[in-house]
């Protein structure tokens, strides 16, 4: 575990934390108004490796030679001269901090990242991070690479095996109350798709296009159908042989070895994908957060309505299912943008020609 400490005066600034992989929606902007939880859990943190945050330059400004060299391989609305490795964790776990509100932006609802820090350290006033809690965000704590140090506290958290990671049980929901600010009665709150769900399906659907080779590929029946295969049969073209994708994983029978593409699930602590035994079988692995994975593998039936008050944590009320969204399931297109921007099969035109018309697909709701 790690402490971060402040680079000017060396006060600490946080608790104890465990490092674990960015999430998948680490960056993402859900509908409009909505009032987004913490990104990260209490207790953990995790590392933007590129630059994010200000000064941001225009595409119209950048070479594309250096952008490739950056590992981004189609045009973008801007990219970031900050500095790599933004490190992200819970508002909760920061200490020794004062917040700087004149030095953010957004306010929307709350604070957005602005033109740079406005958190600073109480013992010495260096800014030090960027508090986000705006509408629509999730809200986080963004401490600025340069302005702080990681300390080791003990020998670190044990990296736990897929056996485990199943035995723990954790999934992500496909569908979850989603609370909206500025209703004439306050707090507004509806079922809908999973952000989180929307974000995966994103980054995953940008990946699934570049191992299609330009041909139409099918994904099993079900809720991961219900997930890609209506933007699947939208993007790529008809009449070709389809390629097969199936979902692999630990605690699933070996994947057919007659499939072209597995979606396979992404260590939470570590970020690395599931290998299947013989890898060399599948010649394009697609990366799922666990917790979608694990709910893609194993669903839960008839997911119900959480439990609230006096009751004890882990009983259901004895209501009816939650209910379905009343809309087809969209993937988020700032992630799909993001991803597969950075992915170097965009360079061939058709997949260049579908991120250019990311706006025209939105209005068709496939995004």
């Amino acid at each position: 575990m790690f402490v971060f400490a402040c680079a000017g005066c060396g006060a600490r600034l946080t608790i104890p934390l465990s490092q674990v992989a960015l999430p998948a929606h680490a960056h993402q902007t859900y509908g409009n108004g909505i009032q987004l939880p913490a990104l990260m859990e209490s207790g953990t943190f995790a590392v933007e490796p590129e630059p994010w945050g200000p000064p941001w330059r225009r595409w119209q400004e950048i070479d594309p030679g250096e952008a490739a060299a950056r590992g981004v391989h189609a045009p973008v609305h801007v990219l970031s001269d900050g500095a790599p490795g933004s490190i992200v964790i819970a508002p909760g776990d920061t200490r020794g901090t004062v917040l700087v509100p004149e030095a953010g932006d957004g306010y929307c609802c709350g604070l957005g990242r602005g033109d740079g820090p406005n958190m600073a350290c109480e013992a010495c006033g260096l800014p030090v991070a960027s508090r986000i809690d705006d509408c629509s965000v999730w809200q986080a704590v963004w401490l600025a690479p340069d302005a702080v140090h990681r300390l080791p506290v003990d020998d670190g958290d044990a990296v736990l095996s897929w056996a485990e990671l199943l035995a723990e049980g954790k999934g992500t929901p496909p569908i979850e109350p989603v609370t909206r600010w500025g209703s004439p009665r306050g707090l507004d709150h509806s079922w809908s798709w999973s952000p989180q769900w929307e974000a995966a399906a994103g980054r995953a659907l940008a990946h699934l296009l570049a191992a299609s080779d330009g041909r139409p590929v099918t994904v099993p029946h079900g809720l991961i159908a219900d997930v890609f295969q209506r933007a699947l049969d939208a993007l790529l073209p008809a009449g070709q042989p389809a390629r097969r994708a199936l979902l692999a994983g630990p605690g699933l029978p070996a994947p057919d070895t007659g499939a072209d593409i597995i979606l396979v699930p992404a260590h939470p602590q570590t970020g690395e994908l599931w290998s299947p035994a013989a890898p060399d079988a599948w010649a394009h692995s697609v990366p799922l957060p666990f917790g979608v994975w694990r709910w893609m593998a194993f669903p839960e039936p008839d997911l119900r309505r959480p439990a609230s008050g006096l009751m004890p944590d882990g009983v259901l009320r004895d209501h009816p299912p939650a209910p379905l969204p009343h809309y087809p399931f969209r993937a988020d297109s700032g992630t799909f943008r993001h991803t597969l921007a950075r992915l170097p099969a965009v360079r061939s035109p058709w997949l260049r020609e579908i991120l250019a018309n990311v706006t025209h697909h939105k209005h068709a709701a496939l995004f």
